[in-house]
């Protein structure tokens, strides 16, 4: 199964840049987007379905503004579309950040989760709307773990480690790389148990593993990024995976498709 992530930053600008073809040379079978920016009115049919993967999607309210989708080649049992009901999630489903497709299948069922987690770089408000969304998702995943093997794809917006962006030494004070971020991060990993299965294929990778660069300067022709973007897998399921790559010969949005390769069958 090949499992991408893709933060589009607009469905729409990203269809103009190419993106339908590439998904159909890719030989993709499942792929989390985010940042739709669209409803679900504005999508056109070849941004539904992509290369015969049927589009689930969780809009925002707001117009032109965040929202995820899944696509996948083989129909799920269930779609899940935001979190839930408590106020929490209501704040953040109105933001449209999470949609998840289960299936039914023998041993432990699977879901395959795309998410967008909050920035926090436009300002402090938004900082601590991000730190609420962290305290939502650790115990919703580490229910989830219980329960069913998962692979979770999506913009996490965290840098976890030095190695994970160019200008650690400036970001420090910065969201996406606060020590509170990475902490969590490293709770994800190491308490509750799940496995960023990029960093686990490709244990030294620097540079090359950048998912993200700023529109400022010249982050992209310098390749001043940040890895961002994640496949964060249950153990048994990250064993699977056999291959990563990022794709960079051709821009879609301001990030890159992260494709990992797993030896599964949904």
């Amino acid at each position: 199964m090949r499992l991408v992530s893709l933060n589009l930053n607009g469905i729409r600008s990203a269809a103009s840049k190419g993106l339908v073809p590439w998904v159909e040379s890719m030989s993709i079978d499942c792929m989390g987007v985010q940042e739709l920016k669209a409803q679900l009115g504005d999508l056109t049919e070849d941004m539904r379905t992509l290369d015969g993967m049927a589009g689930h999607f969780h809009c925002a309210e707001k117009k032109g503004y965040s929202g995820v989708g899944f696509y996948g080649r083989v129909q799920p049992s269930e779609v899940l579309i935001g979190l839930g009901e408590a106020d929490v999630d209501r704040e953040f489903d109105a933001e449209g950040r999470y949609v998840e497709a289960r299936y039914d299948r023998p041993g432990r069922p699977l879901s395959i989760i795309s998410c967008y987690f909050p920035s926090g770089s436009s300002g402090d408000d938004r900082q601590q709307a991000k730190f609420r969304f962290l305290d939502r998702m650790a115990p919703h995943l580490r229910r989830l773990k219980a329960e069913r093997e998962f692979i979770l794809v999506g913009d996490v917006n965290i840098a976890h480690r030095e190695v994970d962006l160019k200008n650690w030494k400036g970001n420090l004070k910065n969201s996406g790389f606060l020590p509170e971020e990475r902490a969590w991060m490293t709770m994800l990993l190491d308490e509750i148990g799940l496995v960023d299965v990029y960093r686990n294929l490709e244990p030294d990778a620097t540079d090359a593993g950048y998912t993200w660069w700023s529109n400022r300067g010249q982050a992209w022709a310098k390749n001043v990024g940040w890895r961002i973007d994640y496949h964060l897998a249950t153990p048994a399921t990250a064993r699977l995976a056999r291959a990563t790559s990022i794709f960079k010969d051709q821009r879609f949005s301001d990030h890159a498709p992260l494709i990992v390769d797993y030896d599964l069958a949904l």
